[in-house]
């Protein structure tokens, strides 16, 4: 997106987009927008093929008519609270049938959708609740032994703009909250908002370097163009059947498992929990065409698949992607799939599918050796200065595409994030090969991808400088056979002091973190390596955690 001269558009949400007049002119003229949202979608689908199965949990189902009633029952109900477009609605649900249900009532009503990934506990639901204003929540009562509703009772008294709590299959109702159920019941007259494609549809956080989640802003138009060039890359059309096993309250379940079935007809069978043995049936049982999720997924899917003695004939392609994803997985996968393409792809929040993998065939060496085949993106390869730098040469990625967010809900993130042609900096050092591919090579931003969700190594840091017993922390990636990488926590300790790895994970369980972002090896060390400025030098440990754990009998992880 070029600056010009046109005034920025004015979202109803209020917050600052990167959009002005010319940029949506432009897009909608050479096809890349579609001027319509998901709720124009979900009217026509229902319409047009009203009995037909749009999405799948174990045995339970929905139609397209199904969906839509569901979704317009609990609209009216959220209009009754005195939602209005450009209001927030938060919602941290499991991969229930439904999540579907709020997505669709938001775009029906034209409100910001903010999808929290269930795994966050206080410190990340007060953070994310607070900073976007959010007017609703809905949350499960309880979901694998945590109680949400007891959580938002703690926190309330923080968040002022937050009018309404709503919790899905509560056993009985909670003080001061409100039963989905009873809100989806409700039933009343909506003067439906008209439906504006190029306003702010969604505010998904994402962990940045700083420590505070990052709010990237997408658009009705940016979501639904990138699921498209997925579709017709990979040559798929109504009918065909997603497996989403990832959260739909991650970018990537929330599109393939929320949105696809309205925008393309194609069918999403969602699980709930990840079983690789379970996924296997469910491919064949379905005749699943495509799923999308990172390494963990496509190592165990591929474990499961040669005990089940099955060769998944209805599969065309794995997208695997989120996380460091080994050549020799891609291959091994490759040899045992019938028809289907394991392939490598890239992207993040902010740039979804930047590429789309090699699925043609005779590009079988180039789907598991790069990072994907650059699909409806520019791309600029640049060094520190941003200048060019020779054909082939690494250096950092730097993206534009109709795809692209529209900012972050913090104007002062987003003038950071781009370049004065309205390239974005993803961050991550690379190169463009062979048949406009991109090999990723190193990262310049301070994440630890775990499993393919972003942690905030300041985060983890922070939280440990609290415990009386540490100096000075320091958090780095370090490798892991099965999530690719998980939290290694480098640590000067006070003057007579010990601390052990279950001492520091009880204090950041205690301050709230996710699980997920608890250190599950532990170095107490005199110093730290740094540079001449003081800078900790995590280069140097990272490498040394990496060295440790490949001298060990199974290059596993540590105790």
């Amino acid at each position: 997106m070029e600056m010009n001269a046109c005034p920025p558009w004015r979202d109803p949400s209020g917050w600052s987009s990167r959009l002005d007049a010319a940029d949506v002119a432009r897009h909608r003229a050479v096809g890349a927008w579609r001027n319509r949202t998901i709720a124009d979608d979900a009217r026509e689908r229902a319409a047009a093929t009203p009995d037909t199965v749009c999405l799948r949990l174990g045995e339970e189902t929905l139609t397209f008519a199904e969906a839509l009633t569901r979704a317009e029952h609990l609209a009216a109900g959220l209009w009754e609270l005195g939602l209005r477009p450009g209001d927030v609605l938060s919602f941290a649900l499991p991969n229930w049938l439904e999540a579907l249900s709020v997505d669709l009532a938001a775009g029906l009503l034209g409100l910001v959708i903010n999808p929290i990934v269930p795994i966050y506990r206080d410190a990340e639901f007060g953070l994310i609740l607070k900073h976007c204003r959010a007017k609703a929540i809905i949350v499960p009562e309880t979901f694998r032994g945590f109680d949400y509703a007891a959580m938002l009772e703690r926190l309330r008294p923080q968040l002022p703009d937050l009018a309404h709590v709503i919790v899905a299959r509560a056993s009985t109702p909670r003080p001061g909250m409100l039963r989905l159920e009873d809100v989806g019941a409700a039933g009343g007259a909506v003067p439906w908002p008209r439906q504006v494609p190029e306003a702010i549809k969604m505010v998904m956080y994402t962990s940045g370097t700083t420590g505070m989640p990052k709010g990237v802003l997408h658009t009705h138009e940016t979501m639904a163009h990138s699921m498209g060039s997925c579709v017709a890359y990979w040559g798929l059309g109504a009918g065909d059947v997603v497996l989403m096993p990832s959260p739909v309250t991650h970018v990537t379940g929330f599109a393939w498992g929320l949105e696809q079935p309205f925008q393309h007809g194609l069918v999403s069978v969602l699980m709930e929990r990840w079983d690789a043995t379970e996924a296997v049936r469910l491919i064949d049982r379905h005749g699943v065409a495509v799923t999308v999720g990172a390494t963990p997924f496509l190592q165990e899917l591929v474990d499961a698949t040669e005990r089940a003695q099955s060769r998944l004939p209805s599969l065309k392609v794995f997208a695997c992607g989120g996380a460091a994803v080994p050549p020799d997985l891609v291959a091994r996968a490759n040899g045992l799939f019938a028809n289907g393409r394991a392939t490598r792809v890239y992207g993040s929040t902010e740039a979804p599918m930047i590429t789309l993998g090699f699925v043609a065939p005779g590009t079988e060496r180039l789907a598991a050796v790069t990072d994907g085949r650059i699909v409806d993106y520019d791309i600029r390869i640049v060094d520190d200065a941003e200048r060019d730098v020779a054909p082939g040469a690494e250096g950092e990625i730097l993206a534009r595409g109709p795809a692209l967010f529209v900012g972050y809900a913090d104007p002062a993130e987003t003038a950071a994030a781009f370049t004065a042609d309205g390239f974005f900096r993803m961050g991550d050092i690379g190169l463009v090969g062979e048949d406009n591919s991109i090999l990723i090579t190193g990262r310049k931003k301070d994440l630890i991808i775990r499993g393919g969700e972003n942690i905030s190594a300041k985060e983890i840091e922070d939280a440990l400088h609290r415990h009386p017993a540490v100096r000075e922390a320091v958090a780095v990636s370090m490798p892991h056979q099965r999530l690719g990488e998980t939290v290694c926590a480098y640590v000067v300790p006070q003057d007579g002091a010990s601390p052990t790895l279950a001492d520091l994970v009880a204090s950041l369980a205690a301050a709230g973190l996710a699980k997920q972002k608890f250190p599950e090896h532990l170095v107490l060390v005199e110093d730290l390596p740094r540079t001449a400025s003081g800078k900790v030098k995590k280069d140097i440990l990272r490498r040394m955690i990496a060295d440790q754990l490949a001298a060990t009998p199974t290059g596993s992880a540590l105790g």
